[in-house]
């Protein structure tokens, strides 16, 4: 898809001789405004949470504005509410799947934001929660559908429909899938077989002095790099494909210059 020459601006970052620009992705609002929700508990405005190593920061959840926490009061036990996702929890939880929440449907939804560090778990199966659930969903054969090529070379499987990534090779898994932020509308990231050709792990960008951790280039300016806030916020990078901390370390540690990536699909909506 073709850009405006001022999102090309917007993506714009530090030069380098070897290879096209990298990408700066900045902060941005929240993408499921358009369904209606909120975070699901307060934040500080324009500061993303400080990050300490080994503590992993809860992920947060968006819920229906009558629902979000109000700062200083304890999170509700169990929302009322059907979310969104509320078949696709049912399904993997192993409820019945009637798309509509119960009390049982809400403590067996609790549980599973618990254990994945989404909150409030709330039992609202918001977007968060929807996502968590096709990640655990993929981990088993993320290439089921045959998306990715099989090859004998080192391969990052970028699959934009789910809003996940993998590393194979020879047929086999040798990174398991991991949450994925691509692209916001208008600036998706583009689709297509690619190499990486540049790799910095301290890279930041000349232009809003952005910081792109563990960043490895495969198109013109695109890469996989980690980013501090949630994975989950905002409507996307400018094009780049970010991902966690903790993942963009690991994958560094994977994949080399040179090494296919591979990418495919369409960002969904909400």
């Amino acid at each position: 898809m073709k850009r405006t020459f001022s999102a090309l601006l917007v993506c714009a970052s530090l030069l380098v001789a070897a290879g096209p620009s990298a990408v700066a992705v900045a902060p941005s609002s929240a993408p499921w405004q358009v369904t209606g929700l909120v975070p699901g508990r307060p934040q500080e405005p324009g500061r993303a949470p400080a990050v300490s190593p080994g503590v992993p920061r809860p992920h947060l959840e968006y819920v229906p504005r009558s629902e979000a926490v109000r700062r200083g009061l304890r999170e509700p036990a169990c929302s009322r509410t059907t979310g969104p996702y509320q078949r696709q929890a049912e399904r993997y939880l192993g409820r019945e799947v009637d798309g509509r929440q119960s009390l049982g449907d809400c403590r067996a939804i609790r549980r599973f934001q618990q254990a994945h560090r989404i909150a409030p778990a709330t039992g609202f199966a918001g977007p968060v929660t929807g996502a968590t659930v096709r990640l655990m969903r993929a981990r088993k054969d993320p290439n089921r559908a045959g998306h990715c090529p099989d090859s004998a070379e080192r391969t990052a499987c970028v699959d934009l429909n789910r809003q996940l990534m993998w590393v194979q090779q020879d047929g086999r898994v040798i990174f398991d899938p991991v949450t994925i932020r691509s692209g916001a509308p208008t600036m998706e990231t583009r689709t297509g077989a690619y190499r990486i050709y540049l790799r910095h792990r301290r890279h930041i960008s000349n232009l809003y002095h952005t910081s792109m951790p563990y960043a490895q280039f495969f198109d013109r300016g695109e890469a996989l790099h980690g980013v501090y806030e949630d994975i989950y916020s905002g409507p996307g990078s400018h094009g780049c494909v970010n991902l966690t901390m903790t993942d963009a370390r690991r994958v560094w540690e994977v994949l080399r210059k040179g090494d296919v990536v591979y990418v495919w699909g369409r960002k969904p909506s909400v």
